[in-house]
Parts: structure tokens; sequence; C-alpha cells
């Protein structure tokens, strides 16, 4: 056979598998991520050094350069471009496109070419020398014409897998744009922290250097600068204590946005509301089993095991391959002009009996099926307690608001009574004591009302994919 004759087999062969597959060349090219910019700028001495594998030897490498304040807008930008744990489900994603265009390949036939060249001839001890050289060559075409739905079954399979992966990068982004926004609400709770304890230490230096100026008038007693050293001497320590969570809370959140190694952040943000859920908790609800990425993932993982079971099944059906081959041969020096052979054949494989292994690979994947469907009730049910309870928390803690705010007030004009009852004569230390203890504390449960506010709001954004959360 000459090759004007293997190619319009060739051609034949390509016809047929476009009329078999006409969507084959749709599908050899699966979706691309869109890639999203973004206009929050960050500071470029806050990114890592581009190398992951990058380990600091030196002191001076990993020493804190300064202090860069950042936004919550800039926290979560950092999130999104360094974060591993997002990086490793956009590099899973990349794989799962390899794996289908791996198992598209299938939907083409495969075509080889082999050659050689051979020199043959007498043993070495013969005197006799007829040593000939000698090439051969050959193509040859194979294509898996009918498998039983095996190979249509492996795509599917992949396609939904691919999918599965691109829900697992937006449940990730989710997760981590969450975490790295309660943890900045953390660092927010941690500079006030400080900032009232400060404010703590100042208010007990000035009770210490009243009662130290009424004991020299000889109005005031030793007792009572006793008493106001000890308050110092707490609000000191407190202070101490907070500095140091505030430290650890700074290195968390470093820790979470992938930052430099000698990178060092603090919150710019003022703590205040972060805003208001316009929607009811049923509202809430039904658009959280809408959105949701794992309950998705959960019928694309029941999809891939019934795409499993088909192809078990299949290995009992019928097998149809189609292979051709063409070959050269040329004997140099005898005379002769090179001479060629071809064959085509059809070849057709049916298993009869497999001791029951494919009908136990689909029953396996019927289990797994079932599985799937389970695990989807399950998700569904804690998707709805997760709303219902953030929704619940949202509310309560906007009620600690407003009646947090109204303490506050109370409190500062207790101290400032306690203070003029002190100095007239009419009060004691201990009172103002109590009422700067009270201030100090009204002032941190109305920054932990707010951050408890904003914190049950971001879950329920989480909770529910809102657009505000994206």
């Amino acid at each position: 056979m000459n090759f004007s004759l293997l190619f319009v087999h060739f051609t034949w062969v390509t016809v047929a598998f476009a009329i078999l597959f006409p969507n084959a060349a749709n599908a050899a090219t699966p979706p691309k991520a869109q890639n999203s910019s973004s206009s929050v700028q960050v500071p470029d001495r806050l990114n890592p050094n581009p190398n992951p594998l990058q380990f600091p030897t030196k002191p001076e490498e990993v020493r804190i350069q300064g202090t860069v304040p950042i936004s919550l807008a800039q926290a979560l930008e950092l999130a999104k471009r360094n974060n591993r744990d997002l990086q490793v489900a956009i590099l899973q994603l990349e794989r799962s496109r390899s794996a289908l265009r791996e198992s598209q390949a299938a939907l083409f036939p495969t075509l080889g070419i082999n050659s050689g060249v051979t020199n043959s001839g007498n043993g070495f001890n013969n005197n006799s020398s007829q040593a000939s050289t000698s090439f051969n060559g050959s193509a040859e075409l194979n294509y898996n014409l009918y498998n039983s739905g095996n190979r249509e079954a492996s795509i599917r399979a992949a396609e939904e897998q691919l999918r599965i992966d691109e829900l697992n990068v937006e449940s990730q982004a989710l997760i981590i744009r969450l975490n790295a926004t309660t943890q900045y609400y953390d660092l927010q709770q941690a500079d006030e922290q400080v900032r009232i304890n400060q404010s703590a230490v100042t208010n007990a230096q000035a009770s210490l250097r009243d009662t130290q100026a009424r004991e020299r008038a000889g109005v005031g007693t030793r007792f009572d600068v006793l008493q106001a050293q000890v308050n110092l001497a707490n609000a000191q320590q407190q202070l101490t204590n907070a500095i140091s969570q505030q430290q650890i809370a700074r290195r968390q959140l470093a820790t979470l946005l992938s930052l430099s190694q000698s990178a060092e952040i603090s919150a710019s943000d003022p703590v205040q509301l972060a805003g208001l859920w316009p929607q009811t908790v049923e509202q809430s609800i039904v658009q959280a089993f809408q959105n949701r990425p794992e309950l998705q993932q959960f019928l694309g993982q029941r999809n891939i095991e019934e795409q499993r079971r088909r192809q078990a099944l299949s290995q009992l059906g019928p097998q149809v391959s189609l292979a051709g081959n063409y070959n050269l041969l040329d004997r140099y020096d005898d005379g002769v002009s090179i001479t060629d052979g071809y064959s085509v054949g059809l070849a057709g494989n049916l298993t009869l009996f497999d001791g029951g292994a494919a009908r136990a690979r689909a029953a396996q994947s019927r289990a797994n099926i079932g599985i799937a469907e389970t695990q989807f009730a399950n998700q569904r049910d804690l998707i709805r307690f997760d709303v219902e309870r953030y929704y619940a928390q949202l509310q309560s803690n906007l009620n600690n608001v407003q009646t947090s705010s109204v303490a506050l007030n109370q409190a500062r004009e207790a101290l400032n009574l306690a203070r003029l009852r002190f100095q007239a004569g009419v009060g004691t230390q201990t009172e103002v004591i109590d009422a700067e203890n009270d201030l100090t504390r009204a002032e941190g449960n109305r920054i932990t009302a707010i951050l408890d506010y904003n914190r049950a709001l971001a879950n329920l954004q989480k909770s529910v994919t809102s657009r505000a959360s994206r």
C-alpha cells in the first residue's frame, strides 16, 4: 500500500470520527479561569519573596524593619495574592484541567512511526563475507471505535472533577477572606485593648498623684496612697499583657497573609460597624442554599461516581478498535527497490465472565453515590444552622453595641463625679478606683460588642456567600 492509500484511509477515519463526536474539538479546550484585577494598592515591601523555598539563615533576614499600617481592604488583597492554601487550590485546579485534557485525548486516534537500520552477516570465524544492511520503517494508526461508553464516562468524570476544583478555589477564597477579616478584627481589638489599658494607666497615675497630694496636705491617708499604687501596678500589668496580645495578633495576621519575613503590620481602619444585613433570616437561608459551593461540590462528586459506575459496567460491553499499519523495507546493494506493505483490521472483544469484578466496582460507585447524597443533606442542614446562628449573633451584638455605648457615657460621667467627690473630701479613693475600673470595662465592652458584630456579619456573609463577601 502506498502513501496515497494511507492518506485516504486516515481521511476516512477522520470523517468517521467527526460524525461520531461532533463536539470533540470544542471539548478539547477546557474553559480557563478568569483573572480578576483589583484597584487596591498595597506596599511592595509587604510582598513575600517569590521563591517559596526561601530559607532564611541569618537573624537580619527575619528582623522586623518597621510597622506598616494597612486597611481591611489591603489585608484582603494581600490574602488573595499570597495565601498558600489558596495557591494550592489553584494548582489543584490546573492539575484537573490537565487531567481533563488527558481524558479527552482518547477521542482522537494515536499515530506512531517506527524505523530501524540493521546490519547482518556471517559469524566472525567464517571466512566468507556476506554482510548486508537494511532499513525498515512502519507507521501505525490505532483508534478505539467503540468501548461501550467508557471513554465518554471518563471525560464526563474529569469535567465534574474540574468543576469541583473550581468550586474548591471559590470555597478556599471565601474561607481565607473570612479568616483574614476576623483576624483583622482581632488585631483591631488588640490595638484597642492597648489603648484602653494605656488610658487606664494614665487615669491610675492621675489618681495616685491626687492621693499623694492629699496625703502631703494632711487630708489623706497612707492607706489611700497604697490603694492607688496597687491600682496603678495592676493597670500597668494589664497594659503589658495587652501589648503582648497585640504583637501576637500582628504576627498571626502576617502569617495568614504570607507577608515578607521582615514585615510588620498594624490596623489602620477605625473600629466601627461594618454595615447592616438587609435580608431576613429566611431569605438568607434560601440564598445560602443557592450560593454555597459545598453543596455543588457534593453534587459534582455524586456525578463523578455515576460516571465511574458506567465505566465499570462498560468493561462488560463490546470493545471495537481499528488498527492500520504501513511498512517499508529496503535492503541495500541487493538490486531490488524498496518494498512496502500494509495491513488494516478491526478487532473486537467481549468479556463473557470476569468473576464479578466489574459489577463489584459498579456497586462501590453506587455506595459512593449514596454517601455523596447523604453528605449533601448533612451539609444543607449545617448551612442552615450557620445562617441562623450568625444571624442571631448579629442581632444580639447590635443590641449590645447600643447598650455598651450608653454604659460608656455613664461610666465617664461616674468617674468625673467620683473624682470631684474625692477632691471635695466627700468621696473615697475606693470609689475613684472602682469608677476607673468601670470605665475601662465599659470601653472594652463597647469595642468587643462592635467587633463581635463585625465578626458575626463576616461569618453571615461567608455562610450566604453574598456579593459583599466576594
